[in-house]
């Protein structure tokens, strides 16, 4: 498990599954602002690969956010989009509704800075969340993501066009202590 001050990092676990898929992505609201698609029923057993991991898949790594106080389930992290050749990816995350807003979001995002840089290498981590994302807007920028642009207009979500920021990250420019 990769631990922050405040959460673990770990691999995802069955039991983990019916809780995600209850909390987070049968939430259509919280879905549609957070996938790239728009929100579709998870049938129970399905073998979606936003719950069920596929330890082939090499470019996409699912980690299960647990407290470090207790082991209590309170999301999920993905280092997604993985280019070995280029060194970068993108990073993502959600949050159980009932553990938003502790500073969990800055510290996941901290975890999976010190995995893409420390343990996999990488040269760049990349942010896309909507504009009015506030918590992971700050989450990000905590960590040292600087705002590289604005996608006007680029995502759909229910029923209307939003923004979307992009944010980066560089090896030379990360400092681990910088969760804030």
């Amino acid at each position: 498990m990769l631990t922050g001050s405040k959460v673990g990092l770990r691999a995802r676990h069955e039991e983990d599954i019916a809780i995600l898929r209850a909390e987070l992505y049968d939430d259509v609201v919280n879905a549609s602002r957070s996938e790239a698609g728009p929100w579709r029923p998870i049938g129970p057993g399905s073998k979606d690969p936003r719950l069920v991991v596929d330890d082939k898949e090499q470019g996409h790594v699912p980690f299960s956010v647990v407290e470090l106080d207790g082991g209590t389930l309170v999301g999920t992290a993905t280092l997604w989009g993985i280019d070995n050749h280029n060194r970068f990816a993108h990073l993502g995350l959600g949050l159980l509704p009932s553990s938003r807003g502790k500073g969990y979001g800055t510290d996941v995002v901290a975890v999976l800075c010190h995995y893409g840089f420390v343990v996999r290498g990488l040269q760049r981590l990349q942010i896309e969340t909507l504009s009015d994302n506030t918590a992971m807007l700050r989450s990000a920028e905590r960590n040292g993501f600087v705002r590289e642009g604005v996608l006007r207009s680029s995502a759909w979500v229910m029923g209307e066009f939003l923004d979307e920021v992009l944010l980066g990250l560089l090896v030379q420019d990360w400092k681990p202590d910088s969760k804030g």
